[in-house]
């Protein structure tokens, strides 16, 4: 997936201007797809370009107009010829399972280990809580509702195996110098 594709799910869902775009990835799609502020604007001055997306002006008193896109028809099309295709597995690349493969020093894993585990439960909390505010009722949902709820799951389970994943490297290291 590229980030256009991000982009123009997000803009789907709502007009936006890139600031509130770049918010809106910080606050959800940004988990699972991150893109720094810089990469939204250029990426969307590209769609533009294409013709995927289109932004009109917004006079405001006292600051500078404010830009606001939101998905055209082909946009839309292309949203639909990218969904429509097959999702190839992603890669993983991990610097920690790295490490954990060097295995130099026991004591260092275990450190990192703990940290990554309470961003873990930290990461979890916010999308239980982003659960129960925005989905209260899982079996009402439909469309682009029931989609979110699910990328929201999975989010949720990767963070809880993430957290297993974290409890058995420190149980395997209990009682080899690392406490």
């Amino acid at each position: 997936m590229a980030l256009d594709h991000a982009i123009l799910v997000s803009l789907h869902e709502r007009a936006a201007s890139g600031y509130d775009l770049a918010r809106r990835f910080d606050a959800s799609i940004g988990y699972f797809w991150p893109a720094s502020h810089q990469q939204i604007y250029r990426v969307l001055a590209r769609m533009q370009e294409a013709g995927w997306v289109e932004s009109t002006l917004q006079e405001q008193d006292g600051r500078p107009d404010k830009k606001t896109y939101a998905i055209t028809p082909d946009g839309e099309a292309e949203l639909d010829r990218w969904a429509a295709g097959a999702t190839g597995r992603e890669a993983i690349r991990s610097d920690f399972a790295v490490k954990l493969r060097a295995f130099r020093d026991p004591e260092a894993i275990a450190l990192d280990t703990r940290a990554r585990r309470a961003d873990h439960v930290a990461r979890l909390a916010a999308y239980e809580a982003s659960e129960a505010r925005f989905y209260p009722n899982p079996r009402a949902l439909e469309g682009n509702d029931l989609g979110s709820w699910l990328a929201l799951r999975g989010g949720i389970s990767t963070e809880r195996r993430g957290i297993e994943w974290c409890d058995e490297i420190l149980t395997a290291l209990e009682g080899r110098g690392s406490r």
